[in-house]
């Protein structure tokens, strides 16, 4: 049995496992690891509120809509506790459920709730109540098998159990239910739960393996879940199972690159398919490498994240151009109106690009995943967490709004669990070493070599990029080294993609200095190196540059040639029609070089910095005549796009001359 030592974001569980964690003696585990979201608690003005919203609106909210949608009555179907008929479109509408309690398992963590304690013990009874006798839990067999022998869903219709993989989600279901269930036990110390994922694991590795069902999941996340159950029980055969799942891709006969299942998992080096899928599939060989030091693995999704990073990433940091299979597209295919980079895939992007940084330390998996959170993630939701984006397009010709729920509802019970951990990207150890990833003001703690330090950031990131870091040890002269993440932004080089660049450099550089005199900086892998014996009320003040950075694209990117995104810190901007005088923001064109200032609006959208300038509208009238308008504008940042009705957005605007 495992020793609980914390959770980090994302519900990414780290233990320290009695014996060894690996049958093939690899390495033990992820080398750099994440201090815990519950050892970390923002303070600020951007997160806070957020986090408070989800626990307070977007949780509660969440719950009601799987009330109303029968998503929790097909639980007391299924374990004939009241009559009626399975209802829904989807079989894996339970996954639904399963991540919302998830996140509220987490916001528990971080605050005491007695009634939500109460409502997720009763649900659940009504989840262990609809097992069957062996473990098997998937309500839309179980209810309607019940009536007529056969299940009809939009996405499956299958005669037996397993005998539909591609498309019945009976294993995606459980791997999110094997999440949540570790994270109620880990935030209640209660067992129901947790025993029946474990009866229903039990199951899998029995039916699962050589000489038995051979086949594969079509959606994967149980290789993830699989895992956390590993890293909850020390039974190491879960790990083992996530593996076998894995390596059976491409084997089974199924061969098909919508779900990864094209060619053997260590011979793939491009992302094609689902995106969700995908991202969920990379997250699970990160875990399944760092358990058991399979360097084919570490080969593998090395290269599929230099193919997504340098040829199909988002500016936004979403991925998965089409809509059509809610995939990847070729290489430099980004269209931006119909982007379709769904926020379940930005979610799962940011969970991918976490674990490549804990597998090797370098600061442009965080990069990416900075550019992910700050844009294409929390522009899924809005600011009172009520309405969601499932697609996060580019660009709109007053088409898009978000929707208070989905039919396929994915996305919404993602938000509930990812922001109510978010904190656990912050920052990560290594033996001596103090990785800062993320900023914003906060207070944390963490130990290394065994000593507490107590960690205090003071900023208003990220509309400033003046951080100050004060260090508490435990006791003075501890010595250790901290790291801190200097971003690309903050660069004149996009050292995480080679689709952008910057079309000016910096008119300074980023400075660092320890209590008050500024340092020598020496870099090692995008950090700042800081060496010294640390004593209570040390502080490191940051200074990362944040002018306004015009962002050209690879040619090879048809729908941005000829034009410019604009990016400040950490947040991509847009242009949307109520800040572009005339509203037709479509039809507008920037000089590449036009004067742009920047202005504080505390009452907009939550309050936010805004980019104001001046573009020509051009129009044409109708003999033909073409006709250029100057046009005031402010643009605002990505994440806060569609809150004021619908209307044209634009992330990526036309280049004019000045003439």
């Amino acid at each position: 049995m495992g020793r609980l030592m914390g959770i980090c974001g994302g519900g990414f569980l780290i233990f320290s496992l009695i014996g060894t964690l690996s049958a093939a003696g690899g390495t033990a585990d992820y080398p750099y690891k994440p201090t815990p979201f519950t050892q970390v608690r923002f303070t600020d003005v951007f997160w806070q509120p957020r986090i408070e919203t989800n626990l307070s609106a977007t949780i509660p909210y969440a719950f009601q809509q799987c009330e109303k949608t029968h998503r929790i009555d097909n639980f007391k179907i299924a374990a004939k506790l009241m009559e009626g008929r399975w209802e829904g479109d989807f079989g894996f509408n339970d996954s639904d459920l399963f991540k919302i309690i998830e996140g509220a398992s987490y916001g528990l963590m971080a605050r005491a709730d007695a009634k939500m304690d109460a409502y997720l013990d009763q649900l659940i009874e009504y989840i262990a109540a609809a097992q069957e006798p062996d473990g098997y839990l998937y309500t839309a067999w179980t209810a309607r098998a019940r009536e007529d022998g056969r299940r009809r869903i939009t996405c499956c219709y299958d005669k037996q159990q397993w005998d539909n993989l591609p498309s019945s989600h009976e294993l995606y279901n459980v791997g999110h239910m094997y999440e949540s269930a570790v994270a109620h036990w880990q935030a209640t110390g209660k067992r129901s739960y947790l025993d029946a994922a474990v009866k229903n694991a039990d199951l899998i590795c029995e039916v699962f393996g050589p000489g038995k069902h051979e086949g594969v999941p079509g959606h994967q996340e149980i290789e993830v879940g699989l895992v956390k159950l590993y890293r909850a029980t020390g039974d190491e055969k879960y790990l083992k199972q996530a593996k076998w799942f894995l390596d059976q891709r491409g084997r089974d006969g199924h061969k098909d690159a919508y779900m990864q299942s094209h060619a053997p998992v260590i011979e793939q080096t491009e992302a094609v398919g689902h995106a969700v899928r995908a991202c969920y599939m990379y997250s699970g060989m990160a875990d399944v490498a760092a358990l058991t030091g399979d360097a084919a693995y570490l080969r593998a999704i090395d290269a599929i994240w230099d193919n997504v990073a340098n040829k199909k990433l988002y500016i936004t940091g979403g991925v998965g151009a089409r809509h059509g299979g809610e995939a990847f597209g070729d290489d430099y295919e980004l269209p931006n109106a119909s982007a379709y980079c769904e926020t379940c895939a930005n979610i799962a992007n940011v969970y991918w690009n976490h674990r490549m940084f804990l597998l090797h330390g370098r600061s442009k998996f965080i990069d990416v995943m900075e550019r992910s959170l700050y844009n294409g993630v929390i522009s899924g939701v809005s600011l009172d967490g009520k309405y969601f984006f499932y697609p996060n397009p580019l660009e709109s010709d007053g088409n898009y709004a978000r929707s208070e729920w989905f039919g396929c509802a994915c996305c919404p019970g993602n938000i509930t669990r990812f922001l109510a951990s978010v904190s656990g990207y912050v920052y990560a150890v290594r033996g001596q070493e103090l990785y800062v990833n993320l900023f914003g003001q906060s207070q944390a703690s963490m130990e290394i070599d065994g000593k507490k330090i107590a960690l205090t950031q003071e900023t208003r990131f990220p509309w400033d990029g003046k951080i100050a870091i004060q260090v508490k040890p435990e006791t003075d002269g501890q010595t250790f080294v901290m790291k801190i993440r200097i971003p690309d932004w903050a660069t004149d080089e996009f050292s995480s993609s080679a689709l952008y660049s910057f079309t000016q450099p910096l008119d300074r550089p980023f400075t660092v200095a320890v209590n008050g005199r500024q340092t020598l900086v020496v870099m090692d892998q995008g950090y700042v190196v800081l060496r010294r014996e640390w004593k209570a009320g040390d502080t490191v003040q940051v200074d990362l540059p944040m002018p306004i950075r015009r962002i050209v694209c690879d040619p090879r990117v048809k729908d941005n040639v000829g034009k410019i995104a604009l990016q400040r810190g950490p947040l991509v901007y847009c242009l949307e029609w109520p800040d572009v005088q005339g509203g037709r923001v479509l039809n507008l064109a920037l000089d590449k070089n036009g004067a742009l200032e920047t202005a504080e609006r505390p009452a907009l959208l939550g309050g936010l910095t805004v980019i104001k300038g001046t573009g020509i509208e051009i129009s044409t009238q109708d003999d033909g005549t073409v006709v250029k308008t100057p046009r005031s504008f402010e643009a605002i940042p990505y994440y806060a796009w569609a809150h004021r009705g619908k209307g044209q957005m634009a992330v990526w605007i036309p280049i004019s001359k000045s003439d």
